[in-house]
């Protein structure tokens, strides 16, 4: 029992030490040299703002029962089965990317400037 608290306590402290080292830059360090050489760069990246489903699970759910009904009204017995797996699998992948094209033409693209260590 003792031994499991303590590997416990050991496990949360070396995560929070990995949290606590991770270091962010801004561009006012842009050009910032350390000793080892590294140097702060930044780039113009540009992003999507105002996107509701990022990961686009709308589209792809409503493609997939789409699908899956669809291929449902196709052939019978083992036919029907597979059918059905491949209109819903067919009708996600659709689905996700239809819904990718709406969210890439209505959505807000800014370029954001964005820093990181370089090393050499």
């Amino acid at each position: 029992m003792k031994t499991s608290i303590r590997v416990l306590c050991l496990g949360s402290l070396l995560a929070v030490s990995a949290v606590a080292g991770a270091q962010t830059y801004g561009p006012k360090d842009e050009g910032r040299r350390f000793n080892d050489g590294s140097k702060v760069v930044c780039h113009n990246v540009e992003v999507q703002r105002n996107s509701k489903d990022p990961n686009r699970i709308t589209g792809t759910a409503t493609g997939a029962v789409v699908g899956g009904l669809l291929g449902n009204q196709v052939g019978g017995g083992n036919g029907k089965k597979l059918a059905t797996v491949a209109g819903a699998v067919a009708g996600g992948a659709a689905g996700r990317q239809i819904q990718g094209n709406q969210q890439s033409k209505n959505g807000d693209r800014v370029v954001e400037r964005r820093c990181e260590r370089q090393y050499r």
